[in-house]
């Protein structure tokens, strides 16, 4: 039987694999450098590297990071959703994209 740490690397590595604008990677590598984000923030880090998103497409894509991978703690307490790579996942994610 699989571990939780395979996979959550096989969903990534599932994940990454459709990427074809190299946006997904570009987040994961945001998150990866640690500290919490809102979208905006992740919204904001995505525009100011020349990527076409809407503000919209990035709430989707960073909830569905948080649904099915499972790798982000997200906190609802506040007016914005607050997303934070979890740190058990960190080791994982950064391996994913150091051989992706």
């Amino acid at each position: 039987m699989d571990t939780i740490e395979e996979r959550v690397r096989e969903r990534l590595i599932k994940y990454l694999s459709r990427d074809d604008t190299g946006i997904r990677k570009v987040v994961l590598k945001l998150f990866l450098k640690g500290g919490k984000f809102t979208t905006g923030d992740v919204y904001e880090h995505l525009h100011n590297a020349d990527f076409d998103v809407s503000y919209r497409g990035v709430s989707a894509m960073v909830g569905l990071m948080n649904t099915r991978l499972g790798i982000l703690s997200i906190d609802v307490t506040g007016d914005h959703n607050i997303y934070l790579l979890k740190e058990d996942y960190r080791n994982i994610v950064k391996s994913v994209l150091e051989n992706y």
